[in-house]
């Protein structure tokens, strides 16, 4: 998880890869249009394989956690 950072003066704060201006939801959303992982890497040429198992991670971990509803 190392590969995914967070600063407040950076994408307005939004998680990105390794301190780039690589947002972690722009990884996702090429995903989510049917990019294969290679085809990311071909479009963002400064990401590694390894960036988008950690962009993968990080939503994972990120949906993975419990919701209190009050009733």
């Amino acid at each position: 998880m190392d590969r995914i950072t967070i600063d407040p003066e950076q994408c307005g704060g939004r998680a990105c890869v390794r301190g780039m201006r690589i947002r972690v939801v722009d990884v996702l959303d090429l995903l989510s249009n049917g990019l294969t992982a290679q085809q990311v890497l071909e479009e963002l040429p400064d990401l590694e394989m390894a960036d988008i198992q950690a962009c993968l991670r990080y939503a994972s971990r990120k949906l993975n956690h419990p919701m209190l509803v009050s009733a």
